[in-house]
């Protein structure tokens, strides 16, 4: 039969790992198995930390050395003392040298079972947390009973079993806290099992552990609500220092720590403490842990889990505003209402409230100002604050003016109402009627007037209440105004007409319009009449007139027509005389019912030939002016195409030559001042026969026939040239020959010619033929004395004065006798005393007038013939020339 023992052991620094030893009482050998074993580890206790006391400092030898009878004191490192009191036959403490200290009692008395027992306690004898205990035994199969007390009771035990000599036995204790004594007691020898009254120590402790921090143990949350909770904690142990600081620390994640929120509360003894906590959000899980502080460390208590509950919520309320005065009833709407306790309005108690449902509370508001939270209270705690909960207190309304302050009776008047508190508007009435309007602004509405009479009151609502009545807030309802009568009622539509408006209720008016178009401008002459002044416009409009009391009705007693405005497109002429009294016609359009014409700045006379024609006679004028014509439908805009040019009179200031033939044809050369444009000259009365205009200041004309003296004239737009004694021209009579003396002449010229006749005064020229006399003298009118030129053959001998050439004639005929030649002789010769009769030959001996031989004529002769004559020689000397003259 194999006896197995077995018991578990644990390693807190491998807390997954246990391990099983088996007793083999067969074998007499102790057998380990290690399980590997996964656990899931609840925290029941929170260390602050872990301190060892060891005997690594006990002097000692391998002989041993006695440390002590019945007690022995071991200091720590950290200067903390530890008393070991034995109670046994021969009890005594020793060291080996191996680092341990052993406790023997016993030898060679032994003890009775139960009665061998080794106390451990602090040397201060305060109480302490107990973790973990190394044994080693000379021999094996030692049993003890290990108890943790407080003040004497049993608070913990703990059976262990060494089985093994000369091997650690290593044990932990959980949970062995705030006590004062470890006792540990032989309860019996396995080598002696019949021997039940040998019980004696012989194990040795190489080291135990200990937790100097405070022990501090998390009680239960209690007084649960959504925002609060009271933390309950409880300090058993001081630890191996006086407490500095306790309190509670907590989040909503698991062991929170002093990182988290934390919450300190006064004291630094043990014992129970607690904490209201109230700022906690509602529906939360939340974890708590106790802790305490001492000069060692931190320790906490044990992680307490609990869930706030879920507070009312406000999510609306209806209305959201209401007066200063307070008395507004407000539905309040949310969750968890159930046994609401108090209802706020910012940290005013509503007046009363009544818990409908669940969801919804009806309040009433009590007196505030601004804008506050209304907040539900019940066992769960107070709503939190949003802008859902949100009641606005508004002062009431007042009005402090209106534009304008009156109005047409029939209603429609836009009003600007200026005041303090509109916002939220619930209604504006004038008088007791109800008017729509439009919140501008927390200081401005704008209504329209509903219909009414007389002078009310404009008042305003809002959730503050109705504004008071004041002389600031009244308006007065106007009769409307009537135009009855316009004059004229027709004007340009280029606008200016001044308009006499007659009517009823004009008092006020404060726009008079001409159609859609407001007059350019307008005064107010009574009740009954107004002056306006049309604006541009077209068509046949109504005229009108705008008071508070509305707008005039229309009627055809204010219709005012505006009309067309004439335009001038054209003239003809477009120039005349600066004198005036040039016919003009005017062409263009909107000429009917025109009343004046004007050249420049002077009127015309004129005549309306039809709607685009008028012939208006030119007033006396100077330079270029437009011609502007004048209707009801105003005076035509002026333009390139109305232009009239005044021209100064043309002036003749010279002539050349200043007369002529009467026959006409002189080309006269005409000098004077104007004469662009000349349309005629005249001689007297008759037009020249052709002009030319060669510049401003000359003509060229041609005389037309005439007969004495006339004034040259000359004609342009501008009018014709006053006479003068520098226009005028002469028409002479032409000259007549009548006779010659001689008749003839050599064809050499030289003849000295007397030329008989009429009109010889003045004579320019002599011509026989076509040949100027080489010269001439004018005698008197009748006779001249000419010198005829070389020619040939018969010619008219003719005199040009300014009457112009006389006119040929038998009377004016000159012939050209060729020159006699003497071509023989016969004799040639006769005697000096002369009287020899010579027979001369030649040509051209017809009307021989004399012949000479030499110097001296011949004593007489004959023509024989052209080509004979006859002649008896003088005396003479010598040889000479016998020559024949004819």
């Amino acid at each position: 039969m194999v006896l197995i023992k077995v018991w578990c052991n644990y390693n807190k620094n491998y807390p997954h790992l246990f391990w099983v030893n088996v007793y083999d009482n067969v074998l007499n050998m102790m057998r380990k198995f290690y399980l590997l074993i996964c656990l899931s580890i609840v925290q029941l206790v929170a260390y602050g930390q872990t301190k060892t006391l060891d005997f690594n400092n006990v002097a000692s030898d391998i002989n041993g050395t006695r440390l002590g009878t019945t007690s022995f004191t071991q200091t720590t490192a950290a200067q903390e003392s530890w008393t070991f009191t034995m109670v046994a036959n021969s009890p005594g403490f020793w060291s080996y040298n191996d680092q341990t200290l052993w406790l023997q009692s016993g030898d060679p008395t032994a003890t009775p079972v139960g009665n061998a027992k080794t106390s451990i306690k602090r040397a201060d004898g305060q109480t302490f947390n107990f973790k973990t205990i190394n044994f080693l035994t000379f021999g094996q199969d030692q049993y003890l009973r290990i108890e943790g007390k407080k003040a004497g009771t049993v608070k913990n035990t703990q059976n262990v079993y060494l089985a093994d000599a000369n091997v650690p036995h290593p044990y932990n204790f959980t949970g062995w806290t705030d006590i004062d004594e470890v006792v540990l007691t032989i309860t019996s020898n396995a080598q002696f099992p019949t021997n039940t009254s040998a019980a004696d120590f012989y194990l040795g402790i190489t080291s135990f552990s200990y937790d100097p921090s405070p022990k501090t143990i998390t009680n239960a949350t209690t007084a649960i609500g959504s925002t609060t909770a009271t933390f309950n904690g409880n300090i058993t142990s001081a630890g191996f220092s006086a407490i500095i600081e306790r309190g509670f620390v907590y989040s909503t994640s698991l062991n929170p720590t002093t990182a988290n929120t934390k919450r300190v509360v006064s004291g630094t003894v043990t014992g129970t403490y607690s904490y209201n906590e109230t700022t906690l959000s509602g529906s939360t899980i939340y974890h708590v842990r106790a802790y305490a502080i001492n000069s060692i460390g931190t320790s906490y208590g044990v992680d307490q889990q609990f869930t706030t509950l879920a507070p009312p919520t406000v999510t609306a309320l209806s209305p959201t505003s209401g007066p200063a005065g307070g008395g507004t009833s407000v539905t309040i709407t949310g969750t968890n209402f159930t046994g609401a306790t108090a209802v706020t309005f910012g940290a005013t108690a509503a007046t009363s409230f009544t818990v409908n449902s669940a969801t919804q509370i009806t309040a009433t508001a009590p007196a505030g100002t601004g804008t506050v939270d209304v907040r539900v209270t019940t066992a769960r705690g107070t709503s939190a604050t949003s802008a859902s909960d949100q009641f606005t207190y508004v002062s009431g309304p007042t009005v402090t003016a209106l534009s304008p302050t009156s109005g047409p009776a029939s209603g429609g008047t836009s009003v600007i109402i200026t005041g303090t508190n509109f916002s939220g508007a619930t209604a504006v009435t004038f008088g007791a009627t109800a008017a729509s309007f439009t919140v501008n602004s927390a200081t401005q509405i704008t209504a329209t007037a509903p219909a009414g009479t007389g002078t009310v009151d404009v008042r305003v609502t809002t959730t503050g209440g109705t504004s008071a009545t004041s002389a600031s807030d009244q308006f007065t309802y106007v009769a409307g105004p009537t135009v009855t009568a316009l004059s004229p009622t027709s004007g340009p539509a280029t606008g200016g007409t001044s308009v006499t408006i007659t009517g009823t209720n004009f008092n006020g008016a404060t726009a008079v319009t001409f159609g859609a178009t407001a007059a350019t401008g307008f005064s107010v002459n009574s009740a009954t009449q107004i002056t306006a002044t049309a604006p541009a416009g077209t068509g046949t409009v109504d005229v009108r007139v705008t008071t508070a009391g509305g707008t005039s009705a229309t009627s055809a007693s204010d219709q005012f027509t505006y009309l067309a405005g004439p335009t001038v497109t054209a003239l003809s002429p477009t120039s005349g005389p600066a004198s005036g009294g040039t016919s003009v016609i005017i062409t263009g359009t909107n000429f009917s019912g025109a009343t004046v014409v004007t050249f420049g700045a002077t009127a015309a006379s004129f005549t309306v030939n039809s709607a685009t024609q008028i012939t208006a006679t030119a007033p006396a004028g100077t330079g270029t002016v437009d011609v502007r014509i004048t209707t009801a439908g105003g005076t035509s805009a002026t333009s390139a195409s109305d232009q009239f040019t005044y021209l100064a009179a043309p002036t003749v200031t010279a002539l050349s030559p200043t007369s002529g033939p009467a026959s006409g044809g002189t080309s006269v050369t005409i000098t004077g001042t104007n004469f662009s444009g000349t349309t005629s000259v005249t001689f007297g009365a008759t037009a020249a026969t052709g002009f030319s205009v060669n510049s401003a200041t000359q003509i060229t004309a041609t005389a037309p026939a005439g007969t004495g003296t006339v004034d040259v004239r000359v004609t342009t737009v501008g009018g014709t040239s006053a006479t003068s004694a520098s226009d005028q021209f002469t028409y002479v009579a032409r000259p007549t020959v009548t006779a010659l003396s001689p008749i003839s002449g050599l064809a050499s010229g030289g003849t000295s010619v007397t030329i008989t006749g009429t009109n010889f005064s003045g004579t320019t020229s002599v011509t026989f033929g076509a040949t100027a006399a080489t010269g001439f003298t004018v005698n008197s009118a009748t006779q001249i004395t000419a010198t005829a030129p070389a020619g040939t053959g018969t010619v008219d001998v003719r005199v040009t004065t300014a009457g112009g050439t006389s006119a040929t004639s038998a009377s004016d005929q000159f012939t050209y006798v060729a020159r006699p030649t003497v071509t023989a002789l016969s004799p040639i010769s006769g005697l000096a005393s002369g009287g020899t009769s010579v027979t001369i030959t030649g040509t051209n001996f017809s009307g021989t007038t004399s012949v000479t031989f030499g110097a001296t004529a011949a004593t007489g002769f004959t023509v024989n013939s052209a080509t004979q004559i006859t002649a008896t020689a003088p005396a003479g000397t010598g040889t000479v020339d016998v020559r024949v003259t004819t």
